[in-house]
């Protein structure tokens, strides 16, 4: 569980982040919501390094699969974007493949 928390508060922070350096750089919001983006962005790569997992290279490919699928709610949610059945089908594909690489029996 903790685990999959760092990875859901990871993801927040950095699409959360992401999206406010896209206001403030496409959609003329005040500098202060990049430097928020960018306090967020910074925050996530902290929380990305608490993860519990031993390789750095896993960890940050299965957080790639958690921004595809947290990029695709986040267009639902903020943007009003709805995910068509493609984007459900990768976000899918995505799942099974952080599952996989993070899960699979190892030595």
């Amino acid at each position: 569980m903790y685990s999959i928390f760092l990875f859901l508060l990871a993801g927040l922070l950095e699409i959360g982040g992401g999206y406010l350096i896209w206001l403030w750089l496409r959609e003329g919001k005040p500098a202060y919501w990049g430097i928020a983006g960018g306090v967020s962005l910074a925050v996530y790569g902290i929380i990305a390094a608490m993860q519990t997992f031993p390789s750095f290279g896993r960890v940050y490919a299965a957080y790639g699969g958690i921004f595809i699928i947290f990029s695709v709610l986040w267009g639902w949610g903020v943007d009003r974007k709805t995910p068509d059945f493609y984007d459900w089908i990768g976000a899918g594909i995505c799942l099974v493949g952080v599952s996989v690489m993070l899960f699979a029996p190892r030595d």
